[in-house]
Protein backbone atom coordinates (compact mmCIF):
# COMPACT_ATOMS: atom_id res chain seq x y z
CA UNK A 1 0.00 0.00 0.00
CA UNK A 2 2.90 2.43 0.82
CA UNK A 3 4.36 1.97 -2.31
CA UNK A 4 1.38 2.38 -4.26
CA UNK A 5 0.58 5.47 -2.58
CA UNK A 6 4.05 6.85 -3.70
CA UNK A 7 3.63 5.83 -7.29
CA UNK A 8 0.53 7.99 -7.01
CA UNK A 9 2.22 10.98 -5.81
CA UNK A 10 5.24 10.59 -8.13
CA UNK A 11 2.49 10.65 -11.14
CA UNK A 12 0.64 13.66 -9.21
CA UNK A 13 4.08 15.84 -9.47
CA UNK A 14 4.23 14.62 -13.32
CA UNK A 15 1.29 16.47 -14.06
CA UNK A 16 1.72 19.43 -12.12
CA UNK A 17 4.06 21.06 -14.97
CA UNK A 18 3.52 24.46 -15.84
CA UNK A 19 1.02 24.52 -18.73
CA UNK A 20 2.59 26.57 -21.95
CA UNK A 21 2.47 30.35 -21.76
CA UNK A 22 -0.29 32.25 -23.33
CA UNK A 23 -0.88 35.48 -24.11
CA UNK A 24 -4.21 36.71 -22.58
CA UNK A 25 -7.01 38.67 -24.96
CA UNK A 26 -5.79 41.80 -23.51
CA UNK A 27 -2.05 41.40 -24.03
CA UNK A 28 -2.58 40.69 -27.55
CA UNK A 29 -4.27 43.47 -28.13
CA UNK A 30 -1.50 45.92 -26.75
CA UNK A 31 0.13 44.04 -29.53
CA UNK A 32 -1.78 44.80 -32.31
CA UNK A 33 -2.19 48.29 -31.13
CA UNK A 34 1.46 48.50 -31.02
CA UNK A 35 1.95 46.87 -34.45
CA UNK A 36 0.06 49.25 -36.08
CA UNK A 37 0.81 52.64 -34.15
CA UNK A 38 4.59 51.96 -35.12
CA UNK A 39 3.37 50.81 -38.69
CA UNK A 40 1.89 53.89 -39.04
CA UNK A 41 4.83 55.69 -38.71
CA UNK A 42 7.25 53.90 -41.18
CA UNK A 43 4.02 54.78 -43.41
CA UNK A 44 4.43 59.01 -42.29
CA UNK A 45 8.12 58.17 -43.06
CA UNK A 46 7.79 56.90 -46.18
CA UNK A 47 5.13 59.68 -47.44
CA UNK A 48 7.52 62.50 -45.96
CA UNK A 49 10.31 60.93 -48.02
CA UNK A 50 8.25 61.16 -51.27
CA UNK A 51 8.30 64.83 -50.60
CA UNK A 52 12.09 65.04 -50.26
CA UNK A 53 12.82 65.23 -54.16
CA UNK A 54 15.42 63.96 -55.63
CA UNK A 55 17.00 62.23 -58.65
CA UNK A 56 15.38 62.14 -62.33
CA UNK A 57 11.66 63.43 -62.62
CA UNK A 58 8.98 61.17 -60.97
CA UNK A 59 5.34 61.29 -60.93
CA UNK A 60 5.88 60.07 -57.18
CA UNK A 61 7.53 63.51 -56.81
CA UNK A 62 3.71 65.05 -56.85
CA UNK A 63 2.35 62.22 -54.41
CA UNK A 64 1.69 64.84 -51.83
CA UNK A 65 -0.49 67.44 -54.07
CA UNK A 66 -4.25 67.56 -53.19
CA UNK A 67 -6.44 69.45 -55.56
CA UNK A 68 -9.33 71.22 -55.05
CA UNK A 69 -12.03 69.33 -56.82
CA UNK A 70 -15.42 70.96 -56.72
CA UNK A 71 -14.46 71.75 -52.73
CA UNK A 72 -13.29 68.23 -52.05
CA UNK A 73 -9.41 67.75 -51.59
CA UNK A 74 -8.42 65.23 -54.64
CA UNK A 75 -5.13 63.05 -55.02
CA UNK A 76 -3.49 65.03 -58.18
CA UNK A 77 -3.61 61.82 -59.93
CA UNK A 78 -7.39 61.65 -59.70
CA UNK A 79 -7.79 65.35 -61.78
CA UNK A 80 -4.39 64.38 -63.96
CA UNK A 81 -2.34 62.17 -66.25
CA UNK A 82 1.22 62.77 -64.78
CA UNK A 83 3.82 61.82 -67.56
CA UNK A 84 7.41 62.00 -67.25
CA UNK A 85 8.53 62.75 -71.09
CA UNK A 86 12.13 62.66 -70.11
CA UNK A 87 14.55 63.52 -66.47
CA UNK A 88 14.26 66.29 -66.16
CA UNK A 89 10.57 67.48 -67.00
CA UNK A 90 7.23 66.37 -65.82
CA UNK A 91 3.64 66.71 -67.75
CA UNK A 92 0.13 66.87 -66.47
CA UNK A 93 -2.75 66.71 -68.87
CA UNK A 94 -5.99 67.20 -66.61
CA UNK A 95 -9.13 65.63 -67.23
CA UNK A 96 -11.11 68.64 -67.38
CA UNK A 97 -9.50 71.64 -69.03
CA UNK A 98 -10.93 73.91 -66.35
CA UNK A 99 -9.01 72.06 -63.59
CA UNK A 100 -5.70 73.45 -65.06
CA UNK A 101 -5.41 76.33 -62.69
CA UNK A 102 -6.47 74.74 -59.34
CA UNK A 103 -3.71 71.89 -60.28
CA UNK A 104 -1.19 74.66 -60.84
CA UNK A 105 -2.02 76.44 -56.95
CA UNK A 106 -1.97 73.08 -55.68
CA UNK A 107 1.33 72.37 -56.83
CA UNK A 108 2.25 75.99 -55.59
CA UNK A 109 0.54 75.45 -52.02
CA UNK A 110 2.73 71.90 -51.93
CA UNK A 111 5.60 73.84 -51.72
CA UNK A 112 7.55 71.32 -53.17
CA UNK A 113 10.21 73.99 -54.62
CA UNK A 114 8.31 73.55 -58.50
CA UNK A 115 7.45 76.32 -60.40
CA UNK A 116 4.87 75.20 -62.75
CA UNK A 117 3.93 76.44 -66.12
CA UNK A 118 0.49 76.62 -67.60
CA UNK A 119 0.48 76.58 -71.15
CA UNK A 120 -2.99 76.50 -71.96
CA UNK A 121 -3.34 72.76 -72.37
CA UNK A 122 -0.54 71.34 -70.24
CA UNK A 123 0.53 71.72 -67.08
CA UNK A 124 4.87 71.23 -67.53
CA UNK A 125 6.99 71.32 -64.64
CA UNK A 126 11.24 71.40 -65.06
CA UNK A 127 13.45 69.41 -62.26
CA UNK A 128 16.02 71.36 -62.05
CA UNK A 129 19.70 69.35 -61.60
CA UNK A 130 20.20 69.51 -57.46
CA UNK A 131 23.77 70.92 -56.19
CA UNK A 132 25.96 69.17 -53.94
CA UNK A 133 24.98 71.74 -50.97
CA UNK A 134 21.25 71.10 -51.89
CA UNK A 135 22.09 67.29 -51.75
CA UNK A 136 23.40 67.86 -48.25
CA UNK A 137 20.52 69.94 -47.14
CA UNK A 138 18.12 67.18 -48.49
CA UNK A 139 20.29 64.05 -46.67
CA UNK A 140 19.42 66.39 -43.09
CA UNK A 141 16.03 66.67 -43.81
CA UNK A 142 15.76 62.78 -44.34
CA UNK A 143 17.76 62.10 -41.46
CA UNK A 144 15.49 64.68 -39.12
CA UNK A 145 12.54 62.69 -40.48
CA UNK A 146 14.12 59.33 -39.80
CA UNK A 147 14.63 60.46 -36.33
CA UNK A 148 10.74 62.08 -35.71
CA UNK A 149 9.82 58.26 -36.95
CA UNK A 150 12.11 56.76 -34.57
CA UNK A 151 10.63 58.90 -31.22
CA UNK A 152 7.24 57.35 -32.87
CA UNK A 153 8.11 53.94 -32.60
CA UNK A 154 9.46 54.30 -29.02
CA UNK A 155 6.42 56.34 -28.19
CA UNK A 156 4.46 53.07 -29.11
CA UNK A 157 6.94 50.97 -27.15
CA UNK A 158 6.08 52.87 -23.61
CA UNK A 159 2.73 53.11 -24.19
CA UNK A 160 2.57 49.33 -24.84
CA UNK A 161 5.03 48.85 -21.85
CA UNK A 162 2.86 51.09 -19.46
CA UNK A 163 -0.11 49.03 -20.56
CA UNK A 164 0.79 45.64 -19.73
CA UNK A 165 2.81 46.71 -16.50
CA UNK A 166 -1.07 48.04 -15.45
CA UNK A 167 -2.37 44.34 -16.59
CA UNK A 168 0.11 42.78 -14.21
CA UNK A 169 -0.67 44.98 -11.36
CA UNK A 170 -4.31 43.65 -12.14
CA UNK A 171 -3.71 40.22 -12.08
CA UNK A 172 -1.88 39.16 -15.33
CA UNK A 173 0.85 36.26 -14.71
CA UNK A 174 4.89 37.92 -14.39
CA UNK A 175 5.60 35.47 -16.94
CA UNK A 176 2.87 36.41 -19.47
CA UNK A 177 3.82 39.90 -19.19
CA UNK A 178 7.63 39.73 -19.61
CA UNK A 179 7.29 37.89 -22.81
CA UNK A 180 4.71 40.58 -23.99
CA UNK A 181 7.56 43.50 -22.87
CA UNK A 182 10.05 41.36 -24.96
CA UNK A 183 7.60 40.72 -28.18
CA UNK A 184 7.13 44.67 -27.96
CA UNK A 185 11.03 45.17 -27.38
CA UNK A 186 11.21 43.12 -30.82
CA UNK A 187 8.78 44.58 -32.85
CA UNK A 188 10.53 47.82 -31.87
CA UNK A 189 13.99 46.36 -33.25
CA UNK A 190 12.41 45.32 -36.42
CA UNK A 191 10.47 48.74 -37.05
CA UNK A 192 13.62 50.73 -35.88
CA UNK A 193 15.75 48.87 -38.78
CA UNK A 194 13.17 49.46 -41.35
CA UNK A 195 13.92 52.66 -41.09
CA UNK A 196 17.33 52.43 -40.65
CA UNK A 197 16.99 50.82 -44.02
CA UNK A 198 14.53 53.73 -45.61
CA UNK A 199 17.04 56.25 -44.77
CA UNK A 200 19.92 54.23 -46.40
CA UNK A 201 18.09 53.92 -49.50
CA UNK A 202 16.69 57.72 -49.56
CA UNK A 203 20.86 58.74 -48.72
CA UNK A 204 21.74 57.24 -51.89
CA UNK A 205 19.07 58.27 -53.92
CA UNK A 206 19.53 61.98 -52.90
CA UNK A 207 23.27 61.53 -53.49
CA UNK A 208 22.88 59.99 -56.87
CA UNK A 209 24.20 62.36 -59.57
Amino acid sequence: MVLDFKCCVYQTSKNQNPKPKKMTEEIEFILDSTKESMAGSIAHLEKAFLNIRAGKASPAMLGSVFVDYYGSATPLSQVSKISVPDARTITLQPFEKNMLHPIEKAIMIANLGFNPMNNGDLIIISVPPLTEDRRRELAKQAKSESEDAKVGIRNARKDANTDIKKLEKEGTSEDICKSAEEEVQNLTNSFIKKIDELLVQKDAEIMKV
